[in-house]
């Protein structure tokens, strides 16, 4: 893979207007997901993201490890770094639609993924959740997921907030080799 170049970051001192005392830390890829970009239109058959996933390669789909009922792999606009979603591979949209053994396959990836984290990334905390509708706030109803986003004390800014952006230190190619390498071999 090509070497990537930083993103840039500019002074404000060289600005145009009265100076102040923040950097620009430029982000346009997340303009992608602000504006939806390639997010489908109708999140069944085909066109679902996490339907597609599991046929590409492991690099390809940024899966970090394939179970026997679900899989583990990166967000592709992740909140932080290390953001991972589990899956099955199912097209089912709630929770309540999970057969016993793809119940305990998504809890025992989503504890194991914890661990991976926590070892590899040395992270502090965890938010966990599932978005099921589009009401509750799922960008992709459709296809059941849960969030396993990795926290640091200090991670969170201003960013968010006023700008509708996150700077991410880890590019997700990154994050998959490193979490992928840091997951349990199979007995």
């Amino acid at each position: 893979m090509d070497q990537m170049q930083p993103l840039p970051v500019e002074d404000s001192r060289t600005l145009a207007g009265v100076p102040d005392s923040f950097n620009r830390f430029w982000t346009p890829y997340r303009m992608a997901y602000i504006n939806g970009e390639g997010k489908p239109t109708d999140a069944s058959g085909e066109q679902c993201p996490f339907c597609a996933a599991p046929s590409r390669s492991d690099e390809d789909g940024l899966i970090v490890h394939r179970g026997s009922t679900c899989y583990v792999l990166m967000n592709l606009f992740p909140y932080n770094s290390g953001h991972l979603l589990v899956c099955p591979y199912r097209h089912i949209s709630l929770y309540t639609d999970l057969t016993r053994d793809e119940r305990v396959e998504f809890g025992e990836l989503t504890a194991t993924a914890m661990r991976v984290e926590r070892e590899s990334a040395r992270c502090q905390g965890f938010n966990i959740g599932m978005n099921q509708g589009e009401v509750a706030g799922a960008g992709i109803a459709a296809h059941l997921h849960q969030h396993i986003v990795p926290r640091w004390l200090g991670d969170a800014n201003f960013l968010p907030i006023v700008a509708r952006t996150k700077a991410v230190p880890e590019l997700l190619e990154d994050a998959r080799a490193r979490l992928a390498a840091a997951w349990p071999k199979e007995a």
